[in-house]
C-alpha cells in the first residue's frame, strides 16, 4: 500500500504534512451492527466470486490438459495423424469452433455479480469521516481509561469476549488521524507504538520512513527538539536523500542554536507567561480530572458514614394503589443529591420493544442551545438518540404512567421518553439536565418550566466504562440492566441544584442502551409544592 501525503511549507522553511479538519463522529452500536451484516453479504459475495472464477479456471484447465495431449501426439507425426480423416475433421472444428469458444470463455467476466452487490452496498459504507471518528473514540478512550498504546494495540481489555489486536498499519492510521487534528501528543504516541511493533519484526506495508517523518515532526511540535532531531538523523539513515528530512534538520539544527542563546539571555515576562499559561491549565483540569477518575472507579467519596445512610427497601410509591402488594425494590446511591435506583424495573421484553422502536430513528443526540432554547448538536455529546411517544406504543405508555406512579410527578409535561445507544467511545461530558438563571429562553418552547427531575432506564449491561458520573460530589453510578435512577435537578424552591452536575462515561468495552424522562415544573405545583428556602 502507498502511503500518500500532501505537504505545505511554513515560515523558515520547516516541512510539514498538510492537514485538513475533520469532523467528529457520532456512533452507536444499534447502527454498527448494520454494517457487520453488510461485510458478511459482501463476504458470501465474494466466496460466490472465487467460486466462479474456480469453476472457469478449471474448465480452462481441463481443455489445456487435453489439448496438450492431443498436439503431443500430433506433432510427432503430423501426416500421419492427418491422415485418419477424423483427425483431420476435428482439428479444422477445434480452430474454427472451439477456440473461439475457449476465448470467450477466458474473457468472460464473473464479477459482475460481486461488483454489481459492491456497488448497491457501498451508499451504506462508511465515509473518511466516520474513519476519522472511531479513531478519535479509541483516543479518547485511551485517556479516559489511561489506556498505554501498547495495551489497547494488543486488544487488553477488561471484559472483551472477541479480542483483536492493531497491525502497525492500523497504529500508523491512528497516528495520521490524530496529526489532521493538529493532535500531536497523541500522534507522537501511535506513531512510537507503529515503529515498535515494526522494530519487533512484524510484517507490515508501513513504511519506517513515513512513521519517522510524522513523528519527528510531532516531537518537534511538542517542544522536544532534541529527540525530534534523533528521529530525523534516524529516518536519514534510511533514506540520505529525503529531501524534506534534510531540509528540517539544518532547520532544527537553526532552531537549536537560537534557543541556546535565547536561554542565555531570558527575561522574567517569558517567565510570567509561562506562569500565567500554567495557572489557567490548572484552572481548566480539575473537572476534567474528576471526571476521568470517577469514570475509571477512582476518586469515589464514599465514606463510611456517608455509606451508614445509605439504604435498600421496598417501595409502593407512597401508597400507590398499583404498589401496594406489589412494591417495588429501592437502594439508595447517593445522599446529597439523593439520588435512588430502582431494580427490576424494566422488563427484558419491554427493553427490547423500546429498543426496536427507536433504531430506525436514532440519530446524532442533540443538547438544548441555552442561547436560542433550540436543539442543537454539540462535540461533547457523542451518541445517537430517538425520541418515542406515549401514543405510538402500548408499551411506551405503560412505562410512563410507571415513571408518574413512582415519582409522584406529572408526566403529562415532560419530555418524550428519549432512547439513547452509546457505540464505543459514546460519552456525554459534565453537563446539567435542567437550564440556569443565565439561560432563561433554555426550555421557552415547551412553556412547562425547567427540568424538575430526571429518570434514567439503563437498557443493558456494559462490559466496561459507561458509568454516569457527577464530578461535584465524588459519585458513580454503574449500568445495571433492567434499573433505573432517579434524581432532582432542581430544590423545592425551584433553584438549580449544582451538585447535579453528572456526565456519561465513554464506553470502553461493550453497547451501552438507556432510556431517560425528563420532568418538568408544570403539573407539579401540589405534587411537590414551593418551600420557603431557596435551597430546600
Amino acid at each position: 500500500m502507498a502511503f500518500n501525503k500532501i505537504w505545505c511549507t511554513v515560515a523558515l522553511g520547516l516541512l510539514l504534512p498538510f492537514s485538513c479538519a475533520h469532523t467528529d463522529f457520532f456512533t452507536s452500536i444499534g447502527h454498527m451492527t448494520d454494517l457487520i451484516h453488510t461485510e458478511k453479504d459482501l463476504v458470501v459475495s465474494l466466496k460466490d466470486y472465487i467460486k466462479a472464477e474456480e469453476s472457469k479456471l478449471e474448465q480452462i484447465k481441463k481443455w489445456a490438459e487435453k489439448l496438450d495431449q492431443l498436439t503431443d501426439t500430433a506433432t510427432k507425426d503430423p501426416e500421419g495423424f492427418l491422415g485418419h480423416p477424423v483427425n483431420a475433421f476435428k482439428l479444422m472444428k477445434r480452430l474454427n469452433t472451439e477456440w473461439g469458444e475457449l476465448e470467450n470463455l477466458v474473457l468472460k467476466d464473473m464479477s459482475d455479480g460481486f461488483i454489481s452487490n459492491m456497488t448497491i452496498q457501498r451508499q451504506f459504507f462508511p465515509n473518511d469521516e466516520d474513519q476519522t471518528g472511531a479513531a478519535k473514540a479509541l483516543l479518547r478512550l485511551q485517556d479516559t481509561y489511561n489506556l498505554d498504546t501498547d495495551t489497547l494495540s494488543r486488544g487488553n481489555l477488561p471484559g472483551v469476549k472477541h479480542k483483536s489486536f492493531l497491525t502497525a498499519e492500523d497504529c500508523f492510521e491512528l497516528g495520521k488521524i490524530a496529526y489532521t487534528e493538529a493532535d500531536y501528543y497523541h500522534t507522537e504516541l501511535w506513531m512510537e507504538q507503529a515503529l515498535k511493533q515494526l522494530d519487533e519484526g512484524e510484517v507490515s506495508s508501513a513504511d519506517k520512513v513515513y512513521i519517522l517523518d510524522y513523528l519527528s515532526y510531532a516531537v518537534y511540535q511538542q517542544g522536544d527538539l532534541a529527540k525530534a532531531m534523533a528521529l530525523t538523523r534516524r529516518l536519514l539513515e534510511l533514506d540520505p536523500e529525503h529531501q524534506r528530512a534534510n531540509g528540517n534538520m539544518k532547520y532544527f539544527e537553526y532552531i537549536m542554536a537560537k534557543e541556546k542563546e535565547a536561554n542565555k539571555s531570558s527575561t522574567d515576562s517569558e517567565d510570567q507567561a509561562e506562569k500565567e499559561t500554567e495557572v489557567k491549565k490548572k484552572d481548566y483540569l480539575p473537572e476534567r480530572r474528576k471526571y476521568e477518575m470517577l469514570c475509571r472507579g477512582e476518586g469515589l467519596k464514599m465514606t463510611p458514614r456517608r455509606q451508614k445512610r445509605l439504604f435498600c427497601r421496598y417501595y409502593d410509591g407512597n401508597r400507590n394503589p398499583r404498589y401496594i402488594l406489589g412494591p417495588v425494590k429501592q437502594e439508595d446511591e447517593w445522599d446529597k443529591p439523593r439520588i435512588v435506583r430502582f431494580l427490576d424495573i424494566i422488563s427484558d421484553e419491554e427493553i427490547e420493544t423500546v429498543k426496536e422502536l427507536a433504531k430506525p430513528r436514532l440519530s446524532r443526540a442533540t443538547v438544548h442551545d441555552p442561547e436560542t432554547g433550540k436543539l442543537t448538536t454539540a462535540h461533547y455529546r457523542v451518541s445517537k438518540s430517538a425520541w418515542l411517544s406515549g401514543y405510538e406504543s402500548p408499551v411506551v405508555s405503560r412505562i410512563n404512567t410507571r415513571i408518574q406512579d413512582l415519582t409522584g410527578l406529572d408526566v403529562s409535561t415532560a419530555e418524550e421518553l428519549q432512547v439513547a445507544n452509546y457505540g464505543v467511545g459514546g460519552q456525554y461530558e459534565p453537563h446539567f439536565d435542567f437550564a440556569r438563571k443565565d439561560e432563561p429562553d433554555a426550555f421557552k418552547e415547551l412553556g412547562t418550566g425547567n427540568r424538575i427531575a430526571t429518570w434514567l432506564f439503563y437498557m443493558s449491561d456494559v462490559s466496561a466504562g459507561g458509568a454516569t458520573v457527577f464530578p461535584e460530589v465524588g459519585a458513580s453510578v454503574w449500568p445495571r440492566k433492567g434499573t433505573a435512577v432517579f434524581w432532582y435537578n432542581l430544590f423545592p424552591s425551584g433553584e438549580g441544584d449544582y451538585s447535579t452536575r453528572h456526565a456519561a462515561c465513554p464506553v470502553l468495552v461493550g453497547n451501552k442502551w438507556v432510556s431517560n424522562k425528563w420532568l418538568h415544573e408544570r403539573g407539579q405545583e401540589f405534587r411537590r409544592p414551593c418551600t420557603l428556602s431557596e435551597l430546600e
